[in-house]
């Protein structure tokens, strides 16, 4: 792909190594791959590395005997899992209208749009947040992918009763689990909302220039955590675990962060403790089945490139800051403009923590209901 060849074409030549992991994607398929140019000795360097690596450790499930406990309601899924649940908002039975909220990146069922409960029950709405697959009390999916995030939403609603169509909001990367329902489960929505989604930079949509300029514009420890996301997921959780390589600033709360208000928040929270009590509520089923399993789902080869998406049967809301320093606008826009279903609000002097940003929460309820 003329992707692969400009993210990598500025690498060190063992670097082609990484290259060896996982599938490509339906979307990807038949076009060709540049990023193993290398030859037959750098390809058997990579195939050693998947090899030698040592395999995840086992996750510590919640309820099984030396696992966390189990302390918020949960449903059974077809498959067997569990899913744990919040709800906020008017009770579902009395609800008018009823939305799935799929948390962003460290987050969890207790996640929520932050509207007011007088919205809430002016506009009559019900609200379910869960923990989504190896987060916090919802049990680990080893095949977790786009379209097992966006079946489990539809799952959650059946268990709940929500009716046969209902409304998706996702928050930053938690928002791959509403394209996700936007391709494979568009029958069930009645509408659907994303606020500051992150984004694959080797989508095909994405002109290759313009997704290189963004993606180089990203801390070098980033550049190699998406990269070995992409091309290697196998060894990801490897990668992350070793100080001498560089990896993900997210996943070590160091991002810079060019919006004022974003890194404010950042600094209270962890001064206070609540960025650590989240990331430990997250990950005490393993940081490879909640953080790194989302890294490799969001940044690997997806079988859809949603910028190839139909128009789906119900309206389709997308927020974002000019500001953020987790999503370039630029790419945001570029999705935007290929999308002219998708009703495009920016926000100017916003970064990416858009829970904070007050009165949105409300703002949204009445965009989408109002």
């Amino acid at each position: 792909m003329a992707m692969d060849r400009v993210l990598w074409a500025s690498m060190p030549a063992a670097a082609a190594a990484l290259g060896c992991g996982g599938k490509r994607g339906k979307a990807e398929e038949g076009k060709e791959d540049h990023s193993l140019g290398m030859g037959p000795l750098v390809g058997q360097l990579g195939e050693w590395l998947c090899r030698a690596v040592v395999p995840a450790p086992a996750p510590r499930v919640c309820g099984t005997p030396g696992g966390p406990p189990v302390t918020a309601p949960r449903v059974r899924l077809s498959d067997g899992r569990h899913l744990a649940y919040e709800e906020s908002g008017v009770p579902r039975e009395s609800a008018r209208y009823r939305i799935v909220f799929s948390h962003g990146f460290t987050g969890s069922r207790l996640d929520s749009l932050r509207a007011s409960q007088e919205v809430a029950e002016e506009l009559g709405v019900y609200m379910v947040g869960f923990d989504r697959a190896g987060y916090g009390e919802s049990d680990p999916n080893p095949n977790r992918s786009v379209r097992s995030a966006a079946v489990d939403m539809e799952e959650l609603a059946d268990a709940l009763g929500l009716g046969d169509k209902f409304y998706v909001v996702g928050f930053s990367l938690g928002c791959h689990a509403v394209w996700g329902a936007l391709k494979y489960i568009p029958h069930r929505l009645a509408g659907a909302a994303m606020l500051a989604p992150v984004v694959n930079y080797w989508w095909p949509g994405f002109p290759a220039e313009l997704a290189a300029a963004e993606y180089g514009k990203q801390q070098y420890g980033d550049q190699w955590a998406l990269r070995v996301s992409h091309h290697a997921p196998g060894i990801l959780h490897w990668w992350m675990e070793q100080s001498w390589l560089p990896t993900s600033t997210v996943v070590a709360n160091t991002t810079h962060l060019p919006n004022k208000r974003d890194a404010e928040i950042r600094r209270t929270l962890t001064a206070d403790g609540t960025l650590q009590k989240k990331r430990e509520m997250a990950t005490q089923q393993g940081i490879h089945e909640s953080y790194y399993r989302d890294m490799t789902v969001m940044f690997g080869k997806w079988e859809f490139d949603p910028m190839g998406l139909p128009e789906p049967p119900c309206p389709v809301h997308l927020w974002q800051g000019d500001e953020d320093g987790l999503v370039p606008v630029a790419l945001q826009r570029h999705v935007a403009g290929k999308l002219r279903w998708v009703n495009y609000h920016e926000l100017p002097g916003t970064g990416h923590f858009m829970s904070a940003v007050p009165g949105l929460g409300d703002t949204v309820l009445r965009t989408l209901f109002g």
